[in-house]
């Protein structure tokens, strides 16, 4: 099984509506910056709690077949049938639904799965895919409830980054792509201005007020490492059937992420992002994460889960035990971090002279090339930053051996990434520092795996892990009472 490029998802998607009408359906939701369509896969609700008829809100005998009375709705739209279409066939908005400006009336809830927010996570989209498929097989979680699945949030992005079937580290990285913060659709909206915010982001926004989910699921992945799960709100019990998922799939479970240092966690490899004003708050994070898409869905009581999995697995991010100086290890850390960028750093003002010297066009004026430096100065730019937080007065004094290797590991990906899209831009046009900037992206790699004993987790497992996951995090809000209805 490979990752499935936004085209292979588009085709699978368009395959699974043209073999389930009833059920199925797929919509153009935006359109990306390069003019690439953002597509939506939605598998409609069976009858339960808060649909209307047999067929429930998006079913035989729903809004589908006709349109509503009293003007709140048609037989329309693919996302949410009772949402008109625009004239652009880009589906209607909430409230051309209802008519009236107020909630919408009569549909059933809704779960909205976000693929491919990061271009160099390609695992969401074959997960969409397959929870999408094996939603028509075992129809128990649509009672009354619609899955809809935004199948890759990213494409421009994602064609960037080619890693269809990576064999190793080195393999990842050759054609690596992650774009800077304020052009990742999740992100923008915590670093940009509402007017400048990239046409993914509005296509994603819209999407959330239009379904208004009880749950927004988010899937990521991480390069090397172990699975855990952010939350935007606490969902009880999820730790459980998480972890038993992970153990079955010999998945490690990250208990010490760091991109969730300090936040609370109810269990094991299950993180709560805290509230404003608590001392967790102040974890290193260079945006705003109350800011980003994944708040948005709690203007509607939603509840929003971000699933993360590893490429290749290590154990080492997965020990609890106390780390004998944490304080030490972190200034280590930091300079060799420190060092590393400042080894790319080097390479990257080369261009700078390079660009001066010769004529005829520069890198910037090659769209792939500019995206690729945009992102590389991004990393560059963000690394003093976390080099001081992990040195100054806030570092903990106790810690996790688990939370140190997950903090190792994050530093190492930082100045590799770098790396590796300066190296993709150096190699293209022929330029003289591209053996010694291979050598180093290669060894680099290849120390990470070393120090990590990576092992590959093949697709199919990961998709898994990600699929039960979601499951479980609705099966749990059902079971909190948190999956009633929309606000």
């Amino acid at each position: 099984m490979c990752y499935p490029t936004p085209q292979e998802l588009g085709l699978a998607a368009r395959a699974l509506a043209d073999e389930h009408p009833g059920e199925v359906r797929l919509r153009q939701a935006g359109t990306s910056r390069a003019g690439q369509p953002i597509w939506v896969l939605s598998v409609a609700a069976t009858s339960g709690p808060g649909t209307d008829g047999p067929g429930g809100a998006e079913g035989p005998g729903g809004p589908v077949a006709a349109a509503r009375a009293d003007g709140s709705g048609g037989a329309t739209g693919p996302v949410n049938p009772a949402y008109p279409a625009r004239e652009d066939g880009s589906g209607g908005s909430a409230d051309a639904a209802r008519g009236d400006g107020g909630p919408a009336r009569g549909d059933a809830r809704n779960v909205l799965v976000v693929a491919g927010a990061h271009a160099n996570e390609p695992v969401g989209g074959a997960t969409a895919l397959s929870l999408a498929r094996r939603l028509l097989r075992d129809p128990a979680p649509r009672a009354g409830c619609g899955w809809h699945f935004l199948l890759c949030a990213d494409p421009d992005g994602a064609d960037l980054h080619r890693t269809p079937r990576p064999y190793t580290l080195l393999d990842y990285h050759r054609w690596f792509y992650r774009p800077p913060g304020p052009e990742q659709p999740e992100w923008a909206p915590s670093l940009l201005a509402a007017d400048r915010l990239p046409p993914e982001t509005l296509a994603l926004l819209a999407l959330i007020d239009e379904l208004r989910p009880v749950l927004q699921v988010s899937l990521h992945a991480t390069d090397l490492g172990g699975s855990w799960v952010q939350l935007t709100r606490d969902v009880p019990g999820l730790a459980e059937p998480f972890g038993t998922s992970a153990a079955e799939l010999r998945i490690p479970v990250e208990n010490g992420a760091s991109d969730a240092a300090g936040w609370p966690s109810p269990g094991p490899g299950i993180f709560v992002i805290p509230q404003p004003g608590s001392e967790a708050a102040g974890a290193f994070h260079p945006e705003d994460t109350r800011l980003s898409t994944w708040y948005h869905a709690h203007r509607y009581d939603g509840t929003t889960a971000i699933v993360e999995v590893p490429m290749w697995a290590s154990d080492l991010v997965d020990d609890p035990t106390a780390h004998p100086d944490p304080r030490g290890a972190l200034r280590m850390l930091a300079g060799r971090l420190t060092a590393d960028a400042a080894l790319v750093g080097a390479a990257r003002e080369e261009t700078h002279g390079r660009d001066r010297d010769r004529p005829g066009p520069g890198p910037y004026e090659d769209p792939a090339a500019a995206a690729l430096l945009r992102a590389v100065d991004w990393t560059l730019a963000l690394i003093p930053r976390i080099t001081a937080e992990w040195t100054g007065a806030g570092a903990p004094t106790e810690a996790t051996a688990a939370y140190i290797a997950s903090i190792d590991a994050f530093g190492r990906r930082l100045s590799l990434r770098a790396a590796a899209m300066l190296l993709r831009v150096l190699r293209a046009e022929g330029h003289p520092a591209a053996p010694g900037l291979d050598r180093l992206v290669t060894g680099w790699c290849e120390e990470f795996a070393a120090r990590f004993g990576a092992r590959w987790i093949p697709v199919a497992t990961q998709v898994e892990h990600q699929s039960r996951t979601v499951l479980a995090a609705y099966d749990k809000l059902v079971a909190a009472g948190r999956a009633t209805g929309r606000a």
